[in-house]
């Protein structure tokens, strides 16, 4: 464990990714052992936590004042035209956007009530950016430009209700799907896992460990449970569908009541859904 450790300060503090070799020689271990013993403690790759912690640093050094090519090579990206490739996927905008705490970013926000109390749906021109659920629509504002300070957030768009009215019939009913574009933001990691719980049937649940299995991270289940509480577009990325592997309900971004409703409303639309037995002459048995 102390070796480990030790890995992450390193990473932590490095101004370079550190190779797995160098890493590995640094603790003492061999590089196959090191590899091995980092993915089973700490739940990803050592490559995945550095790409956490180059992420962290890009976020951090941007909303600093430094400029954007200094900043995306101290954060140890090592070419600049390949981090703008992925950029909007990371961080849901352009580097210089995200540097002016979004200036010029127009979000179309709408907060209305559920069977799960407040919710707010929040939507740039490249899809649904957050839904979440909360106690006042001050609030969920407040947390909405915490992500995006300089944006011009539209209240009055005649034009969003219909996207709302849509989100709100969908998490009464996730069976109907939801035909709407999102605007994802997260780590490669981040964004596995978020694919593999929608492929999670409404009224079903799988362990974190289970999904770590299914990306392919046997020893993820501690990982995907963070990215599971780094999700913001509740019930339409089902973050409530993964459950810890004792059946326990497992933490949950906006309360493990909500968590709990969530299921049994699915549980309840799914039991409707499921075909009567028939005669032979169509009648129900």
């Amino acid at each position: 464990m102390k070796a480990i450790i030790r890995a992450c300060k390193l990473m932590d503090e490095s101004e370079e990714h550190p190779r797995l070799k160098h890493l590995a020689a640094a603790v003492g271990l061999s590089s196959s052992h090191f590899h091995r013993l980092f993915k089973e403690i700490v739940g990803v790759t050592p490559k995945e936590y550095a790409a956490t912690v180059r992420m962290d640093r890009l976020r951090s050094g941007l909303t600093q004042g430094s400029s954007i090519t200094q900043t995306i090579y101290d954060a140890g990206f090592s070419s600049s035209s390949r981090f703008y490739e992925r950029s909007r996927g990371m961080l849901g905008m352009t580097p210089s956007t995200y540097k002016n705490g979004a200036a010029g970013l127009r979000i179309r926000v709408a907060v209305v009530t559920s069977f799960l109390g407040l919710l707010m749906v929040a939507a740039t021109n490249r899809g649904i950016c957050s839904i979440a659920f909360g106690d006042t629509p001050q609030s969920l504002l407040e947390h909405l430009l915490l992500r995006f300070p300089q944006a011009e957030v539209c209240h009055d768009d005649s034009g969003f209700a219909d996207w709302v009215s849509r989100v709100v019939a969908f998490i009464e009913a996730p069976a109907r799907g939801l035909d709407l574009p999102l605007d994802i933001q997260g780590t490669a990691f981040q964004q596995r896992v978020w694919k593999a719980l929608q492929g999670i049937p409404p009224g079903s649940t799988k362990s974190y460990a289970e999904i770590a299995a299914q990306i392919g991270k046997p020893t993820a289940a501690r990982a995907v449970a963070r990215a599971c509480a780094s999700n913001r577009i509740a019930v339409v990325i089902p973050c409530h569908r993964a459950v810890r592997s004792d059946g326990g309900l497992g933490g949950y971004r906006w309360g493990s009541e909500r968590k709990r409703r969530l299921l049994e409303q699915e549980a309840t639309e799914s039991r409707k859904t499921v075909p009567r037995p028939t005669r032979g002459d169509g009648t129900e048995v």
